[in-house]
């Protein structure tokens, strides 16, 4: 829902903008003569963002409402980051309905290693938003795989899902968490349809195998932001846990991924177990990122 304009501060946020720019960054001639005014003048954002200058001119003074495709022109040739972008739009009143495309991020932000560092004996991860896995503590890779054999650009939790025999194996009920895990990568991919690295992703996966092919075309989705799963560990048995996921509050689109059994219950005796300085392998007793 759009807010009501504040055609004031809208005209006093552009003024300011514009004289953050010079001709030269922008790409505009050099002008002949000393400029009277600190960067960019009314004339120049107008041919930047191909609008007339009367029409910017009333629009710094709040005597006409912009529309949004002005608004995407006018961020464009003002050079607008992101939080920008979403100001200018809140004091013209209108709802910014851009795409989002961050770049991806493959390190994990701090306080997310931090968690990684302090749930010693709980299996976690953080994703990345392709499901990349960027970074896990030595539970989870108990639990798992060796993460850190394996390429940092196979380090994917759907392809390990489809492709890896320890972690598909891991999975009692594999067919049920691999389509749960492709409804979920199609919602990504609905969020993201421009991003190629995710068709590709899906390209390699309907090829490599034909479960996930079929999945894919059902067009079911969800979030996957929490479950039960139940594995079958080469080393403790049968486990049945609680998998909760978190978003990162900073569009990031990282999630970190926590892995719980009911205290007392079987599934937490043998946690416990399989994460006991003793039982892991010592390959698994450093927490490794992407970069690793």
């Amino acid at each position: 829902m759009s807010s009501a304009p504040d055609s004031k501060a809208l005209g006093a946020f552009l003024k300011a903008r514009r004289s953050h720019l010079t001709p030269e960054v922008c790409g505009l001639p050099e002008p002949g003569s000393a400029r009277k005014v600190t960067g960019l003048r009314r004339e120049e954002v107008a041919r930047l963002a191909a609008i007339s200058v009367d029409y910017y001119t009333r629009l710094e003074q709040g005597r006409v409402r912009a529309s949004a495709p002005v608004l995407a022109t006018l961020a464009r040739a003002l050079r607008l980051d992101d939080d920008q972008q979403k100001y200018l739009y809140e004091l013209a009143g209108r709802t910014d309905a851009r795409p989002r495309r961050r770049p991806p991020v493959h390190q994990p932000r701090p306080a997310m290693r931090r968690l990684l560092d302090q749930l010693t004996r709980t299996p976690a991860l953080v994703l990345g938003e392709r499901l990349d896995v960027l970074a896990w503590n030595p539970a989870a890779a108990a639990l798992f795989t060796d993460f850190a054999a394996i390429p940092p650009d196979r380090r994917n939790y759907l392809r390990l899902l489809f492709t890896d025999p320890v972690v598909r194996e891991l999975h009692r009920d594999w067919a049920h968490d691999a389509r749960e895990a492709v409804a979920a990568l199609r919602m990504e991919v609905a969020s993201h349809p421009d991003d190629p690295e995710r068709a590709r992703l899906v390209g390699e996966l309907s090829v490599e195998d034909a479960d996930f092919g079929a999945w894919w075309a059902e067009h079911h989705v969800n979030d996957a932001s929490y479950g039960t799963k139940h594995y079958r560990h080469r080393l403790v048995g049968d486990l049945t846990l609680d998998c909760d996921t978190w978003a990162s509050p900073d569009g990031s689109g990282q999630r970190l991924m926590v892995l719980t059994a009911e205290p007392g219950s079987p599934s937490h005796d043998a946690l416990l177990l399989l994460t006991s300085p003793t039982t892991r392998q010592p390959v698994a007793d450093q927490v490794e990122d992407v970069s690793g």
